[in-house]
């Protein structure tokens, strides 16, 4: 009986021994909690009470393994965090503890003041920079921006404490007006023009692929060329074909893979500005950046499109005269003290007579090419550029014409077409021009083909074709398209521009001699017309110029 009653007590003396164990553990983890919680309280309460962080910028790194940052406007010399002493480098943002130790390196402040380097000084680490109201000071680079070439005329950031510069800024005002990329066109897609192909790559290309020779008979390069003609006859894309032939010709030489050749295509009534002198400063600019260019000893070719839009004749009183001083600056970096080496101008232009003749004096623009208005054997050569075998040529013209063999079909209906547009018959009169003499002289469609007008003829007959096969006939190309393509191409040039002077539309088509005083069309819409004889410049609605 006793024995039963100590294991009773065993028992329910172990049972208050389990529940204290188990109460025990709740208090420790209790205790364990209120402990972290406490200690992330203090935590908080420490970050809470910290001083603040100042930040500043670095200036430089030291031997002893210190630093010299800005901050405050105040320039001081302090200890670095062992982690990062390694990974500074002038021009980065850091943050400073209370005791001014750098504790903390972040990306360089992307904020500041814009300024325009003026040059730079000797040992490349410092620059003259134009602030605002044009002040001129003196800042350091830092060592992001001297891995980058800086160059005058760049435009930099400047830090808050106005002493670095942080970063290189693009050049938009350039960039807008220039392309650099060297275009895909090639001479093969140029037709009927292998004369003036000829004269500009005599004028272009050999004076850089046989530098040596012309050394040897003290022969210098052109500094320019004049591509002038008729509107839509192939100036631009001849300047674009000599930029690409010119890569690929000093890429042969150089046996570089990455030489090439720079093309500055200038969109030329972009630079004008209603600002006096931004005009000048541009043209500066567009120089400067030829001259970069042509360090490496590669071409660059400054192409401007539109020529006599920029650089009109002196005191002509046709303009607002601003050109007094744009010529003077073109002069100047064409033959100005600073020569110009690797580097040719190209101009273009429909009208060369409104341009200044001291740009086109030998010496600046030597070499004056002119792009005529295709013959028939150009025009054929042109028509061959769009009118391909690969397109669908209709089956009757493949049997018919071609014997069944496509290429010889498509040179049949070029040949048809070609013949049919340049025949000197009553049906293809144009225009009827009155001199200031009292002669007339009448003129026919050839006087006015080119070779925009062919590429367009093509585009007409492939929509003839296209909406044909749409509405259940024939498929492919046919002569009749092409002839039909031609006539409606005059059709709707007819409406000429309704000018006081048709003599400076006659100007601007390629027409020159005896000033034109009247101007008559000849393509009659309908029995009136024909009745009267065409329609006069002074009674019809402003179309576009041919």
């Amino acid at each position: 009986k006793r024995v039963r009653m100590l294991e009773e007590r065993l028992a329910d003396t172990k049972g208050r021994l389990t529940q204290a164990v188990s109460q025990n553990e709740r208090l420790t983890t209790m205790l364990r909690d209120a402990r972290e919680h406490i200690g992330s309280l203090r935590e908080e309460v420490e970050k809470l009470t910290q001083p603040p962080s100042g930040y500043g910028t670095v200036l430089g790194c030291n031997d002893d393994g210190t630093v010299d940052v800005r901050a405050g406007g105040r320039k001081m010399r302090v200890a670095v965090h062992p982690e990062l002493a390694d990974d500074l480098k002038a021009g980065e943002e850091v943050a400073l503890n209370e005791s001014f130790s750098v504790v903390l390196a972040r990306r360089p402040d992307r904020t500041g003041e814009v300024a325009t380097v003026k040059e730079l000084l000797p040992g490349g680490d410092r620059a003259v920079v134009l602030g605002r109201a044009d002040e001129e000071r003196v800042v350091e680079l830092s060592a992001v921006v001297s891995a980058e070439p800086i160059r005058s005329g760049d435009n930099v950031l400047i830090d808050a404490s106005g002493d670095l510069v942080i970063e290189r800024l693009p050049r938009p005002e350039v960039e807008d007006l220039i392309l650099e990329e060297v275009p895909d066109t090639c001479y093969d897609d140029v037709g009927g023009l292998a004369a003036q192909i000829e004269q500009i790559t005599d004028a272009v290309e050999l004076p850089f692929v046989h530098h040596t020779l012309f050394a040897e008979y003290d022969l210098p390069a052109p500094k320019g060329v004049l591509l002038y003609g008729p509107p839509g006859c192939g100036k631009t894309l001849i300047a674009k074909a000599v930029a690409n032939s010119l890569a690929g010709k000093v890429s042969e030489l150089s046996g570089d893979a990455r030489a090439r050749s720079f093309f500055l295509n200038i969109k030329g009534p972009e630079l004008l500005n209603k600002y006096v002198g931004e005009t000048e400063r541009q043209i500066r600019l567009v120089f400067q950046r030829a001259r970069e260019k042509s360090e490496q000893g590669w071409p660059v070719i400054v192409f401007f499109d539109e020529m006599e839009s920029l650089f009109r004749t002196r005191g002509s009183g046709i303009s607002s005269d601003i050109e007094s001083t744009i010529v003077p600056q073109l002069l100047a970096e064409i033959d100005g003290v600073e020569a110009l080496r690797n580097v040719i101008v190209i101009g273009a232009s429909n009208r060369e007579d409104l341009i200044d003749p001291a740009i086109l004096r030998p010496g600046r623009l030597d070499v004056k090419i002119k792009i005529e208005r295709p013959d028939a054997e150009a025009a054929a050569s042109i028509f061959a550029r769009y009118l391909i075998p690969s397109l669908p040529i209709a089956a009757e013209m493949v049997d018919t014409v071609g014997g069944g063999d496509p290429d010889k079909a498509v040179r049949g209906m070029i040949e048809q077409t070609v013949e049919d547009m340049y025949r000197p018959a009553d049906p293809n009169r144009f225009l009827e021009v009155t001199y200031q003499n009292g002669d007339k002289e009448v003129m026919y469609y050839r006087d006015f083909a080119s070779g925009a007008m062919i590429e367009n003829v093509v585009r007409r007959a492939k929509k003839l074709a296209i909406k044909r096969e749409i509405a259940g006939g024939a498929r492919g190309i046919m002569t009749a398209d092409l002839l039909a393509s031609v006539r409606q191409e005059f059709k709707e040039h007819e409406d000429l521009p309704n000018t006081t002077n048709p003599d400076d539309w006659a100007r601007i088509s390629g027409k020159k001699g005896e000033r034109i005083v009247f101007v008559r069309t000849l393509v009659s819409s309908d029995e009136e017309d024909a009745a009267s004889g065409g329609r006069s410049i002074e009674r019809v609605q402003t179309g576009q110029y041919l």
